[in-house]
């Protein structure tokens, strides 16, 4: 076991969660070893040298679908060519971003040269941005006419905040791992679960689960159907969720990069909105993962996560509300 590395060494060392190396896991990026006797995951010297890989190419913005197939492949020659196809996307982008640019330049200088205040000057400013999307239409790149669609998309990306959605949770009944470690949650507690499926709440869609982390401890709950008892959810516990209003957005389980810019857009999001973080005891951030099966998982290559953040509607006197 001396050449192994524990779990949690591997996670200060890379300063990325256990959920992260369980979803690299997953997805046939890198193996863990098991010793006898010793509950935890461990790794290797191959293991740590492939998760730097991973890691050195998730900054580069590569998707887990490359990542796989450079994996796959022997030689430099696919980790290349997917690195050539990303700089040709970039290069594009900004192309496409220098026109739109000037468009907006343009505009901008319409706008000084009137009286945003007064009636008439607003409807002509009004008709001719009317036009904008026309003219995007018509910028040449390359040879060939810009889709607006597009454009549409950088712009999308260059959001400070993701699409989100208010979604009101009302109360249900939930037996809970408890806050403990991932490994316990994803290890005892998810085998439990899984055969005490009889009991869970059955749903519209999706799965009626949340998992949140609080330092180092992970706990996560399932709704269950009227009439479970204390009983029968021991020896783990069945509480009272309060519920309570959130903003969601999706993420990609397992895939820290994307939730923590996800995560970091909502709470942008409602710090310039009419809301405010709800800080009270029982209400915190959670994921919750949508038609988690493996169909689903293979046909877009991950796992559909939601990012809930608790709010309330901000109290007057105290940011953007009224």
């Amino acid at each position: 076991m001396t050449d192994l590395v524990k779990i949690r060494e591997v996670t200060e060392r890379y300063n990325i969660p256990a959920r992260t190396l369980r979803y690299y896991e997953d997805m046939g990026l890198i193996e863990s070893a098991r010793v006898a006797d010793y509950a935890y995951r461990l790794y290797d010297q191959r293991a740590l040298k492939r998760l730097e890989q991973i890691l050195i190419l998730r900054k580069l913005n590569i998707s887990i679908k490359d990542i796989q197939l450079i994996f796959q492949a022997a030689g430099s020659d696919t980790v290349l060519d997917v690195l050539g196809r990303k700089v040709e996307d970039i290069n594009h982008e900004v192309a496409l971003l220098r026109d739109l640019r000037d468009i907006i330049l343009e505009f901008i200088e319409q706008i000084r040269k009137m009286d945003f205040s007064s009636d008439s000057d607003v409807k002509l400013l009004y008709e001719r941005a009317a036009t904008v999307e026309t003219r995007i239409e018509k910028i040449p790149y390359e040879g060939n006419a810009s889709k607006v669609n597009r454009l549409f998309d950088i712009s999308e990306k260059l959001k400070k905040a993701p699409e989100l959605r208010l979604v009101q949770i009302n109360p249900f009944k939930a037996f809970t791992s408890g806050a403990d470690t991932i490994e316990n949650v994803m290890g005892p507690f998810q085998e439990w679960q899984e055969a005490h499926n009889h009991l869970v709440k059955k749903m519209i869609y999706g799965a009626p689960d949340s998992l949140w982390f609080e330092e180092d401890r992970a706990t996560w709950i399932w709704a269950v159907e009227d009439g479970v008892t204390a009983e029968e959810v021991a020896p783990y516990e069945l509480i009272e969720f309060e519920g309570g209003l959130y903003a969601a957005a999706m993420s990609v389980d397992g895939d820290d990069d994307i939730g923590n810019r996800v995560h970091a857009g909502l709470l942008k999001w409602i710090e310039d909105s009419g809301f405010e973080l709800d800080e009270r005891p029982g209400h915190r951030t959670m994921g919750h993962m949508l038609n988690p099966t493996e169909e689903i998982k293979r046909a877009l290559g991950y796992d559909q996560m939601d990012l809930y953040v608790p709010v309330k509607v901000r109290e007057k006197g105290n940011g953007t509300a009224d």
